[in-house]
């Protein structure tokens, strides 16, 4: 062959190489995931739920959990770091008026018509108690002059989604188990009898209110609105719990839910401030704790989503999309075997089994072993679940997590009461 020509033939298939190429790196490259950040605690941000959510959405998810108090700072200060956030209701007032969440249009929501009345009216049931301080539903929809509040709109605050109540769990092992609803009690976290074997949460919009319902037990003093404590009551409040830490009556202050376990499982203390997961991680572990029902009610939580004010184009739909993965079934009814409700529970129903539902959901006896998140058993055949049914347990709500009208001084109060 000519050279001239073979050197031209070369030419021409080098240029057809590279037109081909040319072609199929921009496709190539617009099948790249799309990467979503998501801040908040442990309570939520485990990573089976990182893996099922990124193999339905066909996503990248990136989790950052941290203590309840960390992610809130974090948050508020750089919503550029984030682009959902993950926490509880009593979050929002301070996430919104720093700016760093955007609304959620309603519309986006998918499965919104399924979403119960407990965020929407602040009641799981016609006659149940709303609670004292921050009820989700409050703070829920954003009003058309820019503020938060009750009279529904088209644009939200946040996602409802995960909830629960809280109490305290103790080992019965050194704790006489009580009767719930009658003999539990609050007071129980200052009882002289557990003194140097009592763990607090290290959260000053969760652990103040646990010691408060405490003291308010224990008939050291009375609040008249313990969802909103006046400064005085706050200085008469952290006077009395000094008094109790200088006599080394506290052993720690936690600020996970791996460390509430740590400190029960070592023993280092024997009743303390918990959440769901933790009890059921230890009863998997076969650590003998219950998880009280005090008689003078619960403190609720609500988990909250929010979407980044920095949020935007295919993340943020990303984030739409993430946000109605969690109420298609499957994360309510994880999250349920570790003693967590969701806001549209009868989708998530199919996802449970029949035991499981009646077990959790229903309040009543398990008729085989039932097994937590992380596949041991949890919940033993002919066991009941502490304060019964869903409805029964969200009836009796005494306090809501909640930012109060003297948040300011309150953190002062507390970061004192700590250090001191």
């Amino acid at each position: 062959m000519d050279p001239t020509r073979r050197k031209a033939l070369k030419k021409i298939a080098i240029s057809t190489l590279a037109t081909t190429a040319a072609f199929k790196v921009p496709f190539v490259f617009s099948k790249q995931k799309v990467v979503l950040r998501i801040l908040g605690t442990h309570v939520t941000l485990q990573e089976a739920i990182r893996e099922q959510a990124m193999k339905d959405l066909g996503i990248e998810l990136v989790f950052e959990a941290k203590g309840s108090a960390q992610v809130l700072q974090k948050a508020s200060m750089s919503p550029q770091s984030f682009d959902l956030y993950e926490q509880w209701s009593n979050s929002i007032n301070i996430l919104w008026h720093s700016g760093a969440i955007q609304p959620i249009e309603k519309n986006r929501i998918k499965n919104w018509g399924e979403i119960n009345s407990l965020t929407k009216t602040g009641r799981i049931t016609p006659d149940a108690k709303i609670g004292a301080g921050d009820a989700p539903y409050k703070l829920l929809h954003v009003q058309h002059d820019g503020s938060l509040g009750e009279d529904h709109t088209d644009q939200l605050s946040f996602l409802p989604y995960v909830h629960n109540v809280d109490s305290f769990g103790y080992n019965t092992n050194f704790i006489k188990k009580g009767v719930p609803y009658e003999s539990e009690s609050w007071g129980w976290l200052l009882d002289p009898a557990y003194s140097g074997k009592v763990g607090i949460i290290n959260a000053p919009t969760i652990g103040l209110f646990d010691l408060a319902l405490a003291v308010q037990a224990q008939g050291l003093m009375q609040f008249n609105n313990i969802g909103a404590m006046t400064k005085s009551e706050l200085n008469q409040l952290f006077k009395i719990l000094l008094e109790f830490k200088q006599q080394n009556h506290f052993s720690g202050f936690w600020t996970s839910v791996p460390e509430s376990v740590e400190f029960m499982k070592t023993e280092r203390v024997h009743i303390e401030s918990m959440f769901s997961p933790a009890v059921s991680a230890l009863n998997g572990q076969n650590v003998t704790v219950n998880f009280a029902a005090p008689k003078e009610g619960y403190r609720g939580w609500h988990g909250v989503m929010c979407l980044s004010s920095m949020a935007k184009g295919n993340v943020k739909d990303a984030a739409y999309d993430y946000m109605n993965w969690w109420l298609s079934g499957w994360p309510g009814a994880f999250i349920a075997r570790q003693g967590y409700y969701i806001s549209n529970p009868q989708r998530s129903k199919l996802f449970l089994s029949m035991d499981e539902w009646n077990y959790w959901y229903q309040g009543r006896i398990a008729t085989s072993d039932l097994t937590g998140t992380d596949g041991l058993i949890s919940v033993k055949k002919g066991h009941m679940r502490t304060g019964g049914s869903y409805e029964k347990r969200l009836s009796h709500v005494a306090v809501w997590n909640t930012v109060m009208p003297t948040y300011e001084y309150s953190l002062q109060k507390w970061y004192e009461f700590l250090s001191t």
